[in-house]
């Protein structure tokens, strides 16, 4: 039984997601198809990717994965297919994958597949869900495709060290109101070298200066900083909303000074 998931920012109050939904099981009834998140906002590439980097590869090898983000056609964004790290992986050569991927696929094809109607402002429905059904039969991808040597990048913002201090931003808002930032535990370790050191954010108007290992390590309202799933430094307080009590958005600096 093939494994479709759906990235998307079609929301849910509309009648988008569950459209792309029965075309799917029109053509394979059979299939298991599985929400990651259809509540992206408009066009942000960056989350898409950084929800899907840190979940896919939970999902048995051979799983399809739909990405309807910014997925109109255009000369300089052709539809793609590609298999990676035992994954498929289907949307628009906007520079997404390489966000998602560390490495370049171990193969890749544009789209060669026509739609049933000449209406082209629902790809995700009319050509992902196509191309998505044919891999989930067993196709392969050369039937669907021609291949594609080269995609499309798309650079993500690094933390940067330098001189006693590790500057970072905040890459994501969670839905706690927890902040991750792109400052890896990692990088963090390799540089601190065990040093002491303060996490500053808002022009330094707070500061943590320790590691906690779980929320619960400080008491409910208090600030912490923890290494959380993804293996990013995360930002929290116990029991509350962390970005709106700190005034933090996605893309906001984070800074962490070492002391000798």
């Amino acid at each position: 039984m093939a494994i479709i998931t759906l990235t998307t920012d079609l929301g849910l109050k509309d009648y988008y997601v569950a459209s792309v939904k029965g075309a799917i099981l029109k053509e394979e009834p059979t299939t298991t198809i599985i929400d990651i998140s259809n509540e992206i906002p408009a066009f942000d590439m960056q989350r898409a990717a950084f929800i899907l980097k840190n979940c896919y590869q939970d999902f048995p090898e051979g799983s399809i994965h739909i990405i309807g983000i910014n997925s109109y056609y255009g000369a300089n964004t052709p539809h793609i297919a590609i298999y990676a790290n035992g994954h498929y992986f289907i949307g628009a050569d906007n520079g997404m994958f390489s966000l998602i991927l560390d490495n370049p696929p171990e193969k890749a094809v544009e789209l060669t597949l026509s739609q049933d109607t000449n209406r082209i402002t629902f790809p995700t429905k009319d050509i992902f869900v196509k191309a998505a059904c044919h891999i989930a039969r067993g196709g392969t991808l050369e039937v669907i495709g021609k291949a594609k040597t080269e995609l499309s990048a798309r650079s993500m913002f690094r933390a940067v060290s330098e001189n006693n201090v590790i500057k970072g931003m905040a890459i994501y808002i969670d839905h706690y109101g927890n902040i991750v930032t792109n400052i890896t535990e990692r990088l963090f370790k390799e540089f601190g070298k065990g040093r002491p050191f303060k996490i500053l954010f808002r022009s330094a108007e707070y500061e943590i200066d320790e590691i906690s290992q779980a929320y619960n390590s400080v008491v409910e309202g208090e600030r912490l900083a923890l290494f959380s799933s993804t293996g990013n430094i995360e930002i929290a307080i116990n029991k509350a909303n962390a970005n709106k009590l700190f005034g933090i958005n996605q893309g906001d600096i984070i800074r962490v000074e070492f002391y000798d």
